[in-house]
């Protein structure tokens, strides 16, 4: 007699391993391009890891829409994945900060004992950076609207909300990539420009990840897919949105305000 749990038991995929083994392969594809100029590899892991993702998403959009596999136990299960997966991101900034102000608030004689070091030109504070913080603040105001849209049943303003969010964040990637064509520095000028390219560009891959989020989310809410009482996919990349618009202004006020 089988018996019924309000927790979801998930079926054998070949999904889980299958990506572990991509990703694996995505470090080693990258050192045998910087060292051997060897794309093919690279290319192959990156469209082998989104197809792979695309499928194991695939499966798990299946049954939580159509199978009615999340219960209220498993999205909690997924809310509290989620906002412990967020912590650890935290945990990963925090290590470009402490690097940051390491080395700023006590500048070594080796970069002339001043911060900025000798020789950098650092960006203008209220340019682009500026721009790029009103863009990301934007974006935070559109994508709550679209939240609560959901919440009160009103499919097309929550679609809208989501384009529109969609579209801030491309134009923030447009933005940064314009700035880092800009700079003045590299990322092999002194220990500023490893910390700023490392931070800030670290900050535009969590952008990249959560535009890629945004567009399923958009996708899913054309199809119908949320509810007013189950958004959980939503759920999770509002979440992670927001943290991508906060770790940014603790980047713009430390590194670009504070720090230049």
């Amino acid at each position: 007699m089988q018996t019924r749990t309000p927790f979801h038991l998930v079926e054998y995929s070949p999904w889980p391993l299958l990506t572990s083994l991509s990703i694996l392969s995505i470090p080693i594809s990258t050192i045998m391009f910087i060292r051997f100029n060897f794309f093919l590899l690279l290319n192959f892991t990156l469209f082998s890891t989104a197809i792979l993702a695309y499928l194991w998403w695939r499966d798990i959009v299946r049954e939580s829409t159509y199978q009615g596999y999340h219960t209220s136990y498993v999205s909690f299960g997924l809310k509290l994945g989620m906002s412990l997966f967020i912590l650890s991101e935290i945990c990963f900034f925090f290590a470009f900060f402490w690097a940051y102000f390491h080395s700023s608030l006590s500048p070594s004689i080796e970069i002339g004992s001043t911060w900025p070091p000798i020789g950098i030109f650092t960006l203008e504070t209220f340019q682009v950076p500026l721009l790029n913080t009103c863009v990301l603040l934007l974006s935070g105001v559109s994508i709550t609207w679209a939240h609560h849209s959901i919440e009160a049943q009103k499919r097309s303003s929550s679609f809208m909300g989501l384009f529109i969010t969609v579209i801030l964040g491309m134009y923030f990637l447009n933005l940064q990539y314009s700035e880092y064509n800009e700079t003045a520095f590299s990322i092999a000028d002194s220990v500023y420009g490893s910390t700023f390219f490392m931070a800030t560009g670290f900050h535009g891959l969590h952008v990249m990840v959560g535009v890629t989020f945004l567009i399923i989310c958009t996708i899913r809410c054309f199809k119908y897919h949320f509810s007013k009482n189950h958004h959980i996919g939503f759920l999770a990349a509002a979440w992670y949105w927001h943290f991508v618009d906060v770790v940014w202004l603790f980047l713009y006020i430390s590194i670009y305000w504070w720090g230049s």
